[in-house]
């Protein structure tokens, strides 16, 4: 393969697939021997990581590195947007925070423009370096109202020549008239890069659903390259969906037999604007351990652990707890000598104050005053990848905050940069629990503490669970897609002659 091959993988809507099969694309390459690089230009997720040079980017993009088996950096992902509000989301560039930005603000085209040259900019210095780069779409190419201010999508494959897959999933019913109808709402240029479809998470026996697929290639001219199974449990880092654990989903778990007596039971609560809640995933890949998120009092009564997970809105968090009831709740917990776990703007919250006026600018807010810690949101964002030892196990972690945490006092041990005070742990580190000896450490104590026989898993390694979960990703495509079709692609760029789909997008651009 020459260098600097690229593809873009474009879905018919949001969580179609383009995150599975982007990763899958990347693993399947990396397996070949070649050297591949992931890249999606703008994303928009509350769910981030740090690089090793202190760079923010999506968690999707850093697990597809992963599946690449490569050092994730901030170039595969330079434009992250984190929302805040329904309209207003803080815009990182290039892995740093540049500001708080209106919907209406973002996208004008005299943004697009600088915008544009930045991410092909940023997707040329990868393909000068790798074999190949698989680019991940947003949404749906056919969102006519914002192709104008697209870097993404048909914005991204024009300006740097690349063909364009796009995946539908089946299981939502309506694939065919929605590659057909993603296809025909497009201009005649941007139709041009439309090369081929991908069928998701199918059911079934493939042989029937191949008159329709016949039917799809004579009505647009393009193939359909794969027909890709559903797969359970495939456990990837998501960018907004609540799918925890490599094991199971959020209200309906799929748990291992427990290695003790007891399962232990962990609920984690859906705060407003909740970031990296990836943190429990390691949690959930437990055998015997049982994670589900809640909203309700109720649902707390029989957790032997609640965890507070990330937000970007530890006021509008605080709000919430204290409305839903659940406040309460923790404290009694607390109180009764049940555990609690503080993850960032959850470690916030349970701290005696906080003064923000970065955040919510809300000024010097109460907090749930389980910690003795005070918090000061600095305009500075901290981005670091810090390591330590915690409960005689070495950690490793990522931090992502504004939020500058001051000990009032030690409390009963330090933890993690952070404090315990009885069963109230907190910490400002994501990602600690994806080091296995201080995880099992960890549970053990909460297993006490709740009078529970679980015994952790002497074995359970979380990082060989995810390449095992990346290799299932590439075992799709190799197994389920035509290879040798997305190589072409790969390799020989915009296929010639592809027929344009009338009717033409009202208001679309050529």
């Amino acid at each position: 393969m020459t260098l600097g091959g690229g593809l873009l993988v474009a879905g018919t809507t949001s969580d179609a697939g383009k995150s599975v099969v982007t990763a899958g694309i990347c693993r399947w390459l990396a397996r070949k021997g070649l050297r591949v690089a992931p890249f999606k230009a703008q994303n928009m997720s509350l769910n981030s990581f740090v690089t090793r040079e202190g760079a923010e980017i999506g968690r999707a993009q850093a697990m597809q590195a992963a599946a690449a088996r490569v050092e994730p950096s901030a170039l595969m992902n330079p434009v992250l947007l984190k929302p805040g509000s329904d309209r207003s989301s803080q815009v990182v560039l290039l892995g740093k925070p540049v500001g708080e930005m209106s919907a209406r603000g973002y996208h004008s085209e005299r943004r697009r423009e600088g915008l544009l040259e930045t991410v092909t900019d940023c997707l040329s210095e990868l393909r000068r370096t790798h074999d190949a780069v698989i680019c991940e779409g947003a949404g749906s190419p056919a969102e006519i109202n914002l192709r104008r201010t697209d870097i993404v999508n048909l914005g991204l494959a024009r300006a740097a020549g690349l063909p364009v897959v796009v995946v539908g999933d089946i299981d939502r019913g309506g694939v065919f008239a929605s590659f057909f109808g993603t296809t025909a709402l497009l201009s005649r240029e941007d139709q041009r890069h439309i090369a081929a479809y991908v069928v998701n998470k199918f059911r079934g026996d493939v042989s029937l659903l191949e008159p329709g697929l016949v039917m799809l290639r004579d009505l647009t001219g393009r193939p359909t390259v794969g027909v890709l199974p559903y797969a359970h449990g495939l456990g990837i880092d998501e960018e907004d969906g609540l799918r925890v654990s490599l094991r199971g989903t959020v209200r309906e778990s799929v748990v291992a037999p427990p290695y003790g007596a007891d399962v232990l039971r962990v609920a984690v609560a859906a705060v407003p604007l909740m970031s990296n809640f990836t943190d429990v995933d390691a949690l959930a890949a437990e055998p015997g351990v049982v994670v589900r998120f809640v909203d309700r009092p109720e649902e707390l009564a029989d957790a032997d652990l609640v965890v507070l997970p990330g937000t970007r809105g530890t006021v509008k968090a605080l709000e919430w707890l204290r409305t839903r009831g659940l406040a309460d709740a923790i404290a009694r917990r607390a109180a009764e000598g049940r555990p609690v776990l503080g993850i960032c703007g959850g470690f916030q919250a349970l701290g005696h104050a906080i003064e923000d006026e970065v955040e919510s600018k809300a000024g010097t807010v109460e907090g749930l005053g389980l910690l003795p810690v005070r918090v000061r949101f600095a305009a500075e964002k901290t981005l670091a990848r810090p390591v330590g030892e915690a409960l005689g196990e070495p950690v490793a972690g990522y931090e992502i905050h504004h939020g500058v945490a001051e000990l009032l006092h030690g409390g009963d041990e330090p933890f993690l940069d952070g404090c315990r005070v009885g069963p109230v742990w907190g910490t400002h580190w994501h990602g600690s629990l994806e080091s296995d000896g201080f995880r099992r450490a960890f549970l053990r104590r909460v297993a006490e503490a709740a009078g529970r026989a679980f015994v952790p898993a002497p074995d359970t390694r979380f990082g060989a669970l995810r390449e095992e979960q990346l290799d299932r990703l590439g075992d799709l495509i190799e197994e389920h897609a035509d290879t040798d079709a997305l190589l072409r692609l790969i390799e020989d760029g915009v296929p010639d002659g592809l027929p344009f789909v009338p009717p033409g997008a009202p208001g679309g651009t050529d």
